[in-house]
């Protein structure tokens, strides 16, 4: 009898010590929100009925699979040139106290917040912030490539990341990876996001650790605590402070019937609404060609236990004072999200397959990288022009290279479609 009550305790500790490991390692995903102090926000569906046939393994456990052979980057191409794509007037002014965005000038005349079927109207456009402009992000990077760096502490979510201060105060989010994959993903798709004219992710640079480095050297003891390889390749972002978490909106969770321009509701709502709905189609795009499963789809992909996941913050996803949404922690991005892109497929198609309104400027860049095929020069190009330690890091290989021109075509017929859906309205 005692050995039976023996056995019963011990299963019941077992159990609960399961339930605190899963909790914890869900709110794996929400520590960096914490720490930065965020305030957190208080028809048919098109979502079908969701399988229970995937593992509940957390999704930063799934960013450690052991990474394949990453070839470095090849010959010289010619030159990318993007002037031929129609992206609209860069006469810009300061938008309230966030130096970093900007907005279009001209008088703006309000309307319909649809135009031309599938897109989002041209007032719309004309009000939407440039969230981190070319001119900043290139000053940022500039700078960040000579300041000291004089403290690193945590504070950027899991212990392999690191918050950096520099020698002026400012702070960067030093990203050193469970594996080389991390460091490439952010890198790879914050130039995609500048190939694309999104304009939500903070700036980024490479930096190479080198403890008797100018840049390293005060920093020494820390980075020997971490374990951290000398000579490895880190990312650094800029730190941005005074965000908040952001839910996702209503038609876009799994009882509406998606965002799109028959959706009625989209009259009633005001342009501030308007424009944090369009920054989410950016979103969404942007997620799908990047196969990040770690944002939007990992919320889908919870509904499976956690019925009420999407009216809570979303994950990696934050918002200015300003209304400009944030794309943080694009490291699921590119290289690991095309990996693992089997396991994931089915939710990134169903997250898209909601949206059928754009932004006109995006889906101009989106049709010439169709129309041309050639997204892994452009990207290639941009890459190596803009960090001098591309070459270190490395590109996507050949097979991920053509993952992303496929995902460009089937997302260009997925636009296709909804304007024929549409145009008659």
């Amino acid at each position: 009898m005692r050995a039976v009550s023996a056995n019963f305790f011990a299963l019941l500790f077992l159990c609960a010590f399961a339930s605190v490991f899963y909790v914890w390692s869900a709110l794996e995903n929400r520590v960096e929100r914490h720490k930065r102090m965020f305030s957190v926000p208080g028809g048919g569906s098109f979502y079908p009925s969701l399988p229970v046939d995937l593992s509940a393994k957390t999704f930063r456990a799934l960013l450690a699979v052991p990474p394949a052979q990453r070839p470095h980057l090849g010959g010289r191409l010619e030159a990318l040139n993007l002037t031929d794509i129609s992206v609209g007037s860069r006469n810009y002014h300061l938008n309230g106290d966030n130096k970093r965005s900007t907005q279009r000038e001209g008088p703006v005349k309000l309307g319909s917040p649809v135009e031309d079927g599938i897109f989002w109207s041209e007032w719309l456009e004309e009000l939407l912030p440039v969230g981190f402009t070319e001119e900043y992000a290139r000053t940022w990077r500039e700078r960040a490539r000579t300041h000291r760096i004089v403290k690193l502490e945590s504070g950027c979510g899991r212990i392999s990341n690191q918050l950096a201060t520099f020698a002026d105060g400012t702070k960067a989010c030093v990203r050193y990876g469970i594996n080389a994959d991390q460091v490439q993903g952010e890198t790879l798709t914050y130039y995609l996001a500048s190939l694309l004219g999104i304009t939500n992710l903070p700036p980024l640079i490479l930096s190479q650790l080198n403890t008797y480095s100018e840049q390293w050297a005060a920093v020494r003891t820390r980075i020997d605590s971490l374990q951290w390889s000398d000579r490895a390749v880190v990312s650094l972002t800029e730190w941005v402070s005074n965000l908040t978490g952001v839910v996702t909106p209503a038609p876009l969770r799994q009882e509406s019937s998606g965002l799109h321009p028959a959706l009625e509701e989209l009259r009633n709502k005001t342009p501030v609404e308007l424009l944090e709905l369009m920054q989410w189609t950016d979103l969404i795009i942007f997620d799908y060609l990047t196969a990040n499963f770690d944002r939007l789809v990992s919320n889908l992909f919870s509904l499976q236990w956690d019925s009420r996941v999407m009216e809570r913050d979303t994950n990696n996803l934050l918002k200015t004072p300003g209304g400009d949404l944030v794309f943080i922690d694009n490291e699921a991005g590119l290289v690991h999200g095309f990996r693992v892109l089997n396991m994931w497929e089915k939710y990134h198609n169903t997250v898209l397959s909601s949206v059928c309104m754009f932004r006109k400027r995006t889906t101009q860049r989106v049709a010439e990288l169709h129309r041309r095929r050639d997204s892994r020069k452009r990207l290639l190009e941009l890459y190596r022009d803009s960090e001098p330690l591309s070459l270190e890091l490395g590109f996507l290989s050949d097979e991920h290279a053509g993952v992303l021109q496929d995902r460009i075509d089937r997302l260009y017929k997925h636009i296709l479609h909804c304007k024929g859906k549409y145009s008659q309205l």
